[in-house]
């Protein structure tokens, strides 16, 4: 038997309503199965959980919207005002045929719109309850409802920001020469928890060498003075908002002659690329600025990843900030810009903030220093 979470601070019902509406409206035609996830998250308040049986939020292009569920997992939808959302329940018990009410409930599609991320097995079963449709990905659909952030959206992306600002605050209390990286990440962890989120989604600890490698984790490396490290961390609030930041600290004065100045690059790209942020350009533009900066100065083979992410209910969404990208930028669309500098065997670095389109420019909701901090 699994449990599965409620979460507090759901949006208001009149919100979820309209969401419901836009989504079907933006699908123009085309049914939707949305699987549990942040996409079911943003829709009804409630992300639910992914088993081997079927829930699914079906929205049919006419007809009254569903949730299908198990009905041992109904009891976990019960603070879903799904009767105010005008959405009917359809419970099945094992043995029930699930997808054909998912089926029934569509009608006859020609195009069926099915969740990036929903399970093989319940994709096939889908496919073979509907053999005469057209199945693809809702992800365009969803992307368009959910990479433009309403006033209380962003408000939890401040929050979140803010409380990632006072975990990175925290880091000289944990990181000193000794300590390996586990052992910092422990803290970082915890601290990540008591400084407001629900829990610790991500803590990168990357010294010396370990730096160079932008998705490293921790490890049993014992962090040295004269080391560069890279503290990667992040976590969801209550809300299911996330943050994520980077900074990059020193542990006493770095032994390598040259951080100084290559970090001084890293600035100056990280910051042409906040600066570059305004409705009306390209995602890829923002890539570019930082891109020119740290190609200019003879370091463009040491940039090996995207500038930047999108950021909501998913660490990692639209819109995503990379070259080839024409995505035309616009207010409250929130996401990471986070150039970094790595050299195999050596050191690395990088800079991270969450930054949010407004009507003239830019917000970042990170606020702690980017100057290399010693420790």
């Amino acid at each position: 038997m699994s449990r599965r979470s409620l979460h507090q601070n759901a949006p208001a019902p009149a919100v979820l309503r309209a969401r419901l509406d836009r989504a079907r409206e933006v699908a123009a035609g085309t049914g939707l199965v949305i699987a549990p996830g942040s996409d079911l998250r943003y829709l009804l308040g409630q992300g639910g959980g992914s088993f081997e049986r079927l829930t699914a939020l079906v929205l049919p292009a006419d007809g009254v919207p569903a949730l299908v569920v198990p009905k041992l997992e109904g009891p976990g939808y019960a603070d879903v005002p799904l009767a105010e959302l005008g959405v009917e329940v359809l419970t099945w018990v094992d043995g029930d045929n699930a997808y054909a009410l998912v089926a029934d409930r569509l009608g006859r599609p020609e195009r069926v719109a099915v969740s990036d991320f929903a399970p093989a097995l319940h994709v096939l079963a889908l496919r073979d309850a509907l053999p005469a449709a057209e199945q693809v990905l809702a992800g365009p659909i969803v992307r368009e409802l959910r990479m433009r952030k309403d006033a209380t959206e962003i408000a939890e992306l401040r929050a979140a920001g803010a409380a990632i600002d006072r975990v990175h605050a925290r880091v000289p209390e944990f990181l000193r020469a000794g300590r390996t990286e586990a052992e910092v990440g422990a803290d970082l962890a915890a601290a990540i928890v008591e400084e407001g989120h629900v829990v610790a989604d991500f803590v990168i600890v990357g010294s010396g060498p370990n730096g160079a490698s932008p998705h490293h984790d921790v490890s049993d490396r014992v962090i040295e003075t004269g080391d560069v490290v890279v503290v990667d961390i992040g976590g969801p609030l209550d809300s299911g908002y996330n943050s994520d930041s980077t900074r990059t600290y020193a542990v006493g004065e770095p032994r390598d002659p040259d951080v100084a100045a290559t970090y001084a690059v890293l600035q100056e790209a990280q910051q042409a690329a906040v600066t570059a942020v305004r409705p009306g350009v390209t995602a890829e533009s923002i890539d570019r600025a930082a891109r020119e900066v740290i190609e200019q100065a003879g370091f463009g083979q040491y940039f090996i990843h995207r500038t930047g992410h999108g950021i909501g209910l998913d660490v990692h969404e639209e819109p995503y900030v990379v070259a080839g990208n024409e995505l035309v930028l616009e207010p409250g669309m929130a996401f990471s810009v986070e150039p970094g500098i790595y050299q195999p065997g050596r050191w690395g670095a990088r800079i991270e903030d969450i930054v949010i389109v407004t009507d003239d420019g830019v917000e970042s909701v990170n606020q702690r220093p980017h100057d290399l901090a010693v420790v």
